[in-house]
């Protein structure tokens, strides 16, 4: 608590009291100067710290409202010059800043502060705490007069004196306590009470510097991620999920050794710092000691959940020469124990990261690859297997890169549904094949065949959750003049798990516009009955992987069998995909499928090669060996 000097003398009335206020922008020295005169204060100002400081020397303020960003010195600093000062150290300082960060509060005290106040300033605030100030000086003040006049008033003033005095320790004690208490928040997570990615950098860069110090001496990082704790923060709840994380922040602090940290860095994701191992085994060890645990459920309210958790594990290595740099290499190898399957730990290499690298690139690349027209559309026909007549195409986007060539949609079209890009390259897809068929309609106008050809447009699920996807869809059909009747939009399995009242409703709007709707890749997803009754499906495509292996895996055969049938018995009709033997083509035939496409019939075409197939009817043949 601050205290006035032997010289110094605090008088109760405001037009005695001596304030200096440091600030570098003159409005805000405008503002405080009338605000605290008006107030009956003797105010002066200073615009830096230098001048600050020379000022606080010729005449003692009794306080000192100092702002901490200034151009030559900061409000720190002047601050400490202050308090080494013997003639200055015991005046007050209240600092005022624009920073709100806690760690910035955090330093204003351990300089000499007394108080701190927030831009933009509140002058009714201002007021407030500086009368709180000079409330305190006047009380140590009093402390002097009554120390002063002992001897005349022993009896009278001891027990006044004594109260005073428990008042003011009381208040120190509580400011103390509320320093410590901050600097606590300020390095600690507040639901599960572990340490934060302050704390933790802060450590990792500390045992990164004593391992180059020290020759032989090992860390290991585990970077955890729960698995599908969104799936359980969303169905039971935050408040359940907040105690599986406060479970989970437990279970890890028994995993480890008293020496090694447990940190939250916000969300599911937690970090282990193990410090000292004595070799690979050690951090490799811990982790399977988590996966096991993980193994048993968390009996929260009255619920048993189950969860598991996806570790990635870095090494030290004297490549490393910072925290950031460490968690990036443990942050990856997360992220592929998750594209491994989950519930496992990976260890980082060198490949991963050169992997990791790459993605980005391509990401990057893929950002502009719509700018830059490298996108463009190919066409699969789909074909009749009853009739060998074509039936309608398939759009299938392509990408050529101006150095690498062409990029399989298998690599890029990922990445465009991690980033969002998916929503962008679907809308340019969905627009380009329309556009593409409205044109070959009214090209081949004179072709019956022309009159019942439907386009087929794979949706991403991101597209459906869209709230604006059906005014997209319309103004695409408005703009191309292309009927609805003319067009299939294919969905994935895993769209229609999404909250059902949501897709259910897209569907339905989607049919009401004379649109078809097919499930493609059939099988490899969450196949469920009870989806396909609730929803408005016309068609089962039969993904190529089952149609690939069904001359020689019986299983894979039974399973194509039991689709065809299932869509049968639900007034659906099956596409193959992947047909590419006469031998598939036949057993596709006898099992009652109705449409197929593969490289039997064609490979995806360019719109021109399209066109010049199209030219060739009524001697448009499709060849397939027969």
């Amino acid at each position: 608590m601050p205290s006035s000097t032997s010289n110094q003398q605090i008088s109760t009335s405001n037009q005695q009291i001596r304030i200096l206020v440091v600030d570098d922008i003159a409005d805000n020295l405008q503002i405080l100067s009338t605000t605290l005169s008006k107030q009956g204060y003797q105010v002066r100002c200073a615009k830096n710290g230098s001048t600050a400081i020379r000022g606080a020397n010729t005449i003692l303020p009794n306080l000192i409202l100092l702002d901490i960003k200034m151009p030559d010195l900061d409000g720190y600093q002047v601050c400490q010059k202050l308090k080494a000062n013997e003639q200055t150290r015991h005046i007050p300082v209240i600092f005022l800043s624009a920073l709100d960060d806690v760690l910035d509060k955090v330093k204003a005290f351990e300089v000499g502060g007394v108080d701190y106040i927030s831009k933009p300033i509140q002058v009714k605030e201002v007021l407030v705490r500086v009368k709180n100030q000079i409330s305190l000086q006047l009380a140590n003040a009093k402390i002097t007069e009554l120390n002063q006049n002992l001897e005349k008033k022993v009896y009278q003033r001891t027990i006044e004196l004594k109260t005073v005095v428990q008042k003011l320790r009381q208040e120190i004690n509580e400011r103390q306590k509320v320093q410590q208490q901050l600097v606590h928040d300020a390095l600690h997570d507040s639901l599960t009470g572990l340490p934060n990615r302050a704390f933790l950098m802060e450590r990792i860069n500390f045992t990164i510097a004593h391992a180059r110090e020290n020759h032989g001496y090992m860390y290991a990082l585990l970077f955890i991620d729960l698995d599908r704790f969104k799936i359980i923060n969303d169905s039971l709840g935050h408040l359940t999920g907040d105690m599986l994380l406060i479970a989970v922040s437990k279970l890890l602090q028994e995993c480890v050794r008293e020496n090694d940290i447990v940190a939250r860095l916000g969300g599911d994701e937690f970090v282990i710092l193990l410090d000292g191992i004595r070799n690979v085994r050690d951090a490799t060890f811990i982790g399977d000691r988590i996966q096991q645990r993980l193994q048993s459920p968390f009996e929260l309210q009255d619920q048993s959940i189950f969860t598991s958790a996806s570790i990635g594990i870095v090494f030290s290595s004297v490549e490393y020469s910072n925290a950031s740099d460490l968690m990036r290499d443990a942050d990856i190898a997360m992220y592929r124990a998750k594209d491994n399957g989950k519930g496992r730990y990976t260890i980082f290499d060198q490949t991963m990261y050169d992997e990791t690298l790459r993605l980005v690139e391509l990401e990057n690349n893929l950002r502009l690859a719509l700018q830059r027209d490298e996108l463009m559309m190919y066409y699969q026909p789909i074909i009749s297997l009853d009739s060998n007549s074509l039936i309608g195409f398939e759009a299938l986007v392509r990408w050529k890169h101006p150095q690498r060539g062409f990029i399989s949609p298998t690599e890029f079209i990922p990445i465009a549904e991690d980033t969002g890009l998916i929503l962008d390259i679907g809308e340019w897809i969905l627009k380009e094949a329309c556009e593409q068929l409205q044109k070959w309609r009214e090209q081949f106008s004179r072709l019956p065949l022309i009159r019942s050809i439907k386009m087929s447009i794979n949706l991403a699920s991101q597209q459906l959750q869209q709230p604006n996807f059906i005014k997209k869809l319309d103004r695409i059909l408005l703009e191309t003049g292309l009927s609805g009747r003319f067009l299939k939009l294919e969905i994935t399995e895993s769209a229609l798990i999404e909250p059902e009242g949501n897709i259910q409703n897209t569907l339905r709007q989607i049919r009401n516009r004379n649109i078809k709707l097919s499930i493609d890749d059939f099988g490899t997803g969450y196949s469920s009955l009870s989806y396909l009754r609730r929803f408005p499906i016309d068609t089962l495509k039969i993904d190529r992987s089952f149609i690939e292996q069904m001359n020689f895996d019986s299983e894979n055969f039974e399973i194509v069998r039991l689709i065809i049938t299932l869509a049968k018995t639900l007034g659906m009709d099956t596409i193959s995909e992947g047909v590419e033997t006469l031998q598939q083509l036949n057993q596709l035939k006898a099992l009652g499928c109705e449409f197929g496409q593969g490289y039997l019939f064609s490979r995806p075409l360019e719109p021109k090669v399209v066109e010049s197939i199209l030219n060739q009817y009524p001697r448009l043949v499709i060849d397939n060996g027969q």
